[in-house]
């Protein structure tokens, strides 16, 4: 595509918030038909560039020309207009309608004063075929996969028109078997010469599938680069400006004492369904177990066991020397359990709070958050500079709203809250997922520092090298039930991930 004008042109856009620079003389070239991916730390600028290219907020400075001609978009809709479409991280779409009618919500056809939907649903159909996003207009929106979630949102951007598709961070909900099937849609739209542009953490996905990757840090532009031309670790280098720290533990600091224990846990559906099967483990002080799986095989339900969120039919949980397995989830946290829910922004925090009223959950009835019956505003505002500092959290301050903050530093909030408590036991799900290597590596020295301070763990991650780098003890789990305990000094991925699969298994006794 030499020589052709750029789908997408980007001079010199700036865009200052109060304290922070977001984006500073951002410069960007976009060939058309091609899948080009943008990547950085959050916090490096992208969504902010990207809002800005989709008509969601306004640059201080800069051009934006699109397909040779120079555009002002005042709003989303002026960047429909001009051909573009966005699909958000968290899909817009209402659960009570069909497929049919949340494409066509807002751009709907008519037919004299009524809406035209055998139109509608005959363009839906022949753009699924078109672009390989098989859909099913009659279906509700409820009854569909993620996957399939997000085609519906694809085909809407495509119903209104868009030749240049922004995808945002497009495979942080997806599990592997629909990563591929995503990839084999956008591979289809670039055939029809529709351009991408893809935001990622995933350095892997992002050196697969783009044919450009521009990389972001500190709300500038540092490099364009080829797949080809880069390792993935060279790639994330470029992210953080040094080199990258690897989610390695080299020396043990596992002690004799079992801080907790799972026996015989079993947990039904209310119609007698089993999703945990006589699951047993113990988590040592000083060590972290790590549980592998594909996403919905029984993770979800141990970590809502262990924290009271779901009722347990049979066996036991101890904490140290006492049996909780009946407790109500506050009593737990006040007994020494911190966790880190698997989605920071729906399970983690309260968005529209200050960050030092995020910073109190789930310790709000101790000290410093609490005198007596009464919260401590003071010192809940001491508390929360303590963990900005100390877990680098970036933010000009403890009272501004807690999405005022990137995925990143939202996680190292989170991270920060439980392990300033300094609990027994730290249940950690999906520690690291959606955010950037930088925010990542934070998390992983955290982990490392109190795994040595005598903190247990129970990690449980989608990222197989961060199981198998931090891990002391790994165990998989597979429709429920525990199948294997790995050594996490001597397993491969490749390994690991047939037991994950079902391709092997070694069903462990309880």
């Amino acid at each position: 595509m030499s020589g052709s004008v750029p789908a997408v042109q980007l001079e010199g856009i700036t865009k200052r918030f109060p304290g922070v620079v977001a984006n500073n003389r951002v410069a960007l070239e976009v060939s058309p038909g091609e899948v080009h991916a943008i990547v950085g730390e959050n916090g490096a600028g992208k969504s902010t560039l990207m809002k800005i290219l989709y008509g969601m907020q306004r640059p201080d400075e800069g051009t934006i020309r699109v397909n040779g001609a120079e555009a002002h978009f005042r709003s989303p809709k002026d960047a429909i207009a001009a051909g573009i479409g966005m699909v958000h991280q968290h899909f817009m779409l209402a659960d009570n309608l069909t497929v049919l009618e949340n494409v066509v919500l807002g751009s709907e056809p008519t037919l004299g004063p009524v809406i035209d939907f055998a139109r509608a649903k005959e363009r839906i159909k022949k753009l699924s075929g078109s672009y390989g996003l098989p859909l099913n207009p009659d279906r509700l929106v409820e009854d569909l996969a993620v996957g399939e979630r997000q085609r519906v949102e694809i085909i809407k951007v495509l119903y209104r028109g868009a030749r240049i598709l922004i995808l945002d961070e497009p495979t942080a909900v997806l599990v592997p078997s629909e990563v591929d099937d995503l990839f084999d849609h956008l591979r289809e739209l670039k055939q029809e010469g529709v351009t991408v542009i893809f935001i990622s953490h995933k350095l892997e996905e992002v050196l697969v599938l783009a044919d450009t990757i521009t990389v972001m840090r500190a709300g500038r532009t540092v490099a364009t680069v080829k797949p080809q031309d880069v390792s993935r670790r060279q790639l994330a280098e470029l992210m953080v400006g040094s080199e990258l720290p690897r989610p390695e533990t080299k020396e043990s600091t596992v002690r004799d004492e079992v801080a907790m224990s799972v026996t015989a846990l079993t947990v039904r559906t209310p119609g007698g369904r089993v999703l945990l099967d006589s699951l047993s483990f113990d988590i040592r002080r000083g060590q972290v177990v790590g549980i592998a799986g594909v996403e919905g095989n029984g993770q979800r339900e141990l970590v809502e066991a262990i924290m009271g969120l779901a009722p347990v039919i049979e066996g036991r949980i101890q904490l140290g020397d006492r049996d909780i397995t009946h407790w109500p989830t506050r009593s737990r946290r006040e007994a020494g359990i911190g966790y880190i829910p698997e989605d920071r922004q729906d399970m983690g925090l309260l968005l529209p709070s200050p960050l030092w009223e995020n910073a109190m959950l789930g310790h709000q009835t101790k000290p410093p958050f609490a005198r007596g019956p009464w919260i401590d505003v003071a010192g809940a505002r001491d508390r929360t500079r303590q963990v900005v500092d100390g877990f680098r959290v970036a933010t000009p301050g403890v009272d501004v709203p807690a999405y005022a903050l990137s995925g990143g530093n939202q996680q190292k909030l989170i991270v920060g809250r439980e392990m300033i408590a300094e609990p027994l036991v730290l249940i950690a799900a999906q520690p690291t997922r959606g955010i950037d290597v930088g925010a990542q590596a934070a998390v992983w020295d955290q982990i490392r520092r109190a795994r040595k301070a005598g903190l247990g763990v129970l990690l449980i991650s989608a990222d197989l090298e961060e199981l198998i780098g931090l891990s002391d003890a790994l165990y998989v789990i597979f429709r429920g039930r525990l199948v294997a305990k790995l050594d996490p000094q001597t397993v491969t991925p490749q390994e690991l991930g047939a037991y994950m699969t079902g391709a092997r298994q070694e069903v462990m006794e309880g």
